[in-house]
């Protein structure tokens, strides 16, 4: 039955596709207004659709065509100068325009354009007044589809001519006049990576507003994103990929009599949002913001759905902030970000899947979103290659990844849906990130992204704490500790990433490595481990949050061997608090996307210009030797043999297998087809502890399908 599933899914993808370009037309016939205004048009730039599931905080240059689109460039001017039109299309797949600064440069009269244009440039100090002060070259420069798009140099001498073109009263007509240059003409784009946390400022006035609140533009976008899931295991009964432990389930590592494989039909990953941008009277400041959420909040209780609340999910807050830029010079910007964005650490690298609600989560792929103070640079160093170097930090808030509904007694659920956790915050200190990217343009063929390089690291603590009435049954513990107590541990990691766009190709890698990495979406859902080597008669006591399970517990341990019938102070000890030390955890993943139209030249204004190819392999892994600590094992027990250390969950490994088709039907429709395998292996010391299908293993995986259509807005 799962096979023949499986096969009905792919079979559906197919004739869907297949017949897709014949319904709509191959390569409709189109004016010359039409093909000209083609250069830049959404099917053919960046404004297409952008490779993100997650739209970029400041809409930049995103020229491959994938399922999830910003809002895209709007048509040309009809008056357009045809120089102002080439030199847009390069400088936008060059990545030295965004498409909302080339829109405000084509919405200009005629006449202004070009104005428009010089102002843009200097403001990046591309070009100068030096630029301007040459003599004038004879011809244009012109530029042809098979050609490498000029660099800024040239691009400048090219502004030359344009001007003198301009500005010179026409020639008599026996005279010899240059030949105006000829716009672009449209190219594939090659995969641009997800980029969640651009290097690239925002340009003052640079939104194009689909309507106004008083001063403030406004530009909404989104998508409806809907569908189908076939699992082979989903003992947990989610409609996304939770790693090998089975927490909704009454046996944590048991499918029970079959693999348990599910189906499930999902809209709640479509989303919402809209960018924005106040006015300032100064030139050199540009206020812009963005709120963004989806459906993958939790499920209603009401009582006029109480028996479908499955096909009732809640809103939820994904982004909500407010960034202000200074132009602190023609290189240079500062800025200062308040709200909750996509975290320094881990975001900045992230792979094209077609699963978002978990989002490769344990499974290589490291993120979070969360409120945060950021601060940054943007320094523009110039060369051919447009290089940029970009250092940020942040305060975020603290966070550990409690999860509340463990604890079946005090608190529990409840609590969780009240107040979230309390760990980080009862450290009573920030978090804090950082991140350092360089970005240049490493492929100078039309329509390729530039490249990155980046390191990014954090560091955090969190606090358990036990009060004297967590010590009421403990009178000998009371005495040494009248007041209560705390423990801590810290969270910390870092991460080295690339990102390699090319006409043929484009290459994300990901690496990691840190401690406590739970909240991180790392470490297999580990945190920390209680530490009872060299201690006797170890207790462990109630904390005020009561969640000791899937993490090492509150505990106290005498400090030398407790008399029969004695106590710990009474036989010439002290009680010591037993250390909660942060379980490590190391991986990442590779995410090679192929722009499989443009390796087979296809039509760039056909339909079968959308063909995209992604390979996608991710790892996370808990370090061996703190996950056998954790469970016990590896001599990690207290002194009188009594007690081993605790809090590990036995998972050791996740590894996520994955292959995505994406096919971009026009700029706003895109359908996807994805087949991934998740596979969790447990601790060796174990042994099989699971039991799939009724049968012991230490392996668990999921051969998940998942196919559907993307509508963006």
């Amino acid at each position: 039955m799962e096979r023949q599933t499986k096969k009905q899914l792919l079979s559906m993808f197919l004739i869907m596709v297949a017949a897709l370009p014949v319904m709509a037309g191959n390569n409709e016939a189109k004016t010359s207004n039409e093909s000209s205004s083609a250069v830049s048009s959404a099917e053919a730039t960046s404004g297409a659709a952008s490779p993100s599931p997650y739209p970029s905080p400041n809409p930049a240059p995103t020229p491959a065509p994938t399922p999830n689109p910003s809002p895209s460039l709007t048509p040309l001017s009809p008056g357009g100068d045809a120089n102002v039109t080439a030199l847009l299309g390069v400088l936008v797949m060059k990545g030295v325009l965004a498409p909302s600064e080339a829109n405000s440069i084509r919405n200009a009269t005629p006449t202004a354009q070009f104005q428009a244009l010089i102002e843009a440039l200097t403001r990046k100090g591309i070009v100068t007044a030096a630029d301007f002060s040459g003599p004038a070259h004879s011809e244009p420069t012109t530029f042809t589809a098979g050609a490498t798009p000029a660099p800024e140099a040239a691009i400048s001498s090219s502004l030359v001519a344009m001007t003198q073109s301009q500005s010179v009263p026409q020639a008599p007509s026996n005279a010899q006049v240059p030949e105006r240059e000829k716009a672009l003409p449209p190219v594939i784009p090659g995969v641009a990576p997800l980029r969640v946390l651009p290097v690239d400022a925002p340009v003052k006035d640079g939104l194009l507003p689909s309507f106004k609140a008083g001063a403030v533009r406004i530009t909404p976008y989104g998508f409806v994103k809907v569908t189908m899931v076939h699992d082979s295991s989903d003992p947990n009964g989610d409609d996304f990929p939770y790693p090998g432990i089975f927490l909704n389930s009454s046996d944590v590592l048991s499918t029970g009599p079959t693999r348990d494989p599910s189906f499930h039909v999902k809209a709640r990953s479509s989303r919402f949002g809209a960018n924005f941008e106040w006015p300032d009277v100064s030139k050199r400041l540009t206020l812009t913001g963005k709120v963004e959420g989806d459906f993958e909040g939790g499920f209603t209780e009401v009582d006029n759905a109480d028996v479908s609340s499955i096909r009732n999910p809640q809103p939820r807050l994904r982004l909500a902030y407010a960034r202000l830029d200074y132009a602190a010079g023609e290189r240079s910007d500062v800025f200062f970000e308040a709200g909750q964005n996509w975290s320094l650490f881990g975001s900045g690298a992230l792979p094209n899947i077609l699963e978002t609600t978990f989002f490769g989560a344990y499974s290589g792929n490291i993120w979070e979103r969360t409120p945060q103070f950021r601060f940054g640079l943007v320094q523009k160093l110039g060369g051919d290659r447009n290089f940029k170097l970009s250092p940020e930090f942040a305060i975020m808030m603290p966070s550990s990844g409690e999860i509340y509904k463990l604890n079946g007694t005090l608190g529990g659920f409840e609590a969780q849906i009240g107040e979230g956790e309390r760990e980080g915050a009862d450290s009573d200190r920030p978090e804090v990130e950082g991140k350092l990217a360089f970005q240049w343009q490493l492929d100078k063929a039309p329509a390729v992204a530039p490249a990155q390089i980046f390191w990014s690291g954090y560091e955090g603590k969190r606090t358990s704490i036990t009060t004297k009435g967590n010590l009421a049954d403990f009178a000998d513990v009371l005495n040494t500790f009248p007041s209560g107590f705390t423990n801590s541990s810290h969270m910390y990691g870092n991460q080295l990433a690339v990102q390699l766009p090319t006409r043929w190709a484009t290459l994300v890698f990901s690496s990691w490595r840190g401690s406590d990495m739970r909240f991180m979406l790392g470490g297999q859902l580990n945190t920390y481990l209680t530490d009872t080597t060299g201690l006797y008669n170890v207790a462990f006591v109630p904390t005020v949050d009561n969640v000791n399970e899937a993490a090492g517990g509150m505990a106290v341990g005498c400090s030398v061997a407790v008399a029969f019938d004695n106590t710990c102070t009474g036989s010439g000890g002290t009680w010591k608090i037993a250390p909660q030390r942060p379980i490590g955890a190391f991986g990442g993943f590779i995410n090679l996307g192929l722009p499989v139209s443009r390796w087979f030249n296809a039509d760039p204004k056909g339909r079968n210009a959308g063909w995209q190819l992604y390979l996608h392999a991710g790892k996370d892994q808990v370090v061996h030797h703190d996950l056998a600590h954790a469970n016990g094992f590896g001599g990690c027990v207290s002194a009188d043999g009594l007690t081993p250390c605790n809090g590990g969950l036995p998972l050791l490994q996740s590894r996520l297998l994955a292959a995505t088709v994406y096919y971009k039907l026009n700029a706003w429709s895109t359908f996807a087809f994805e087949q991934s395998q998740y596979q969790t292996t447990l601790l060796p010391e174990v042994g099989d502890a699971y039991t799939i299908a009724g049968h012991p293993a230490n392996k668990w995986k999921d051969q998940r399908t998942e196919f559907g259509p993307i509508f963006t807005f």
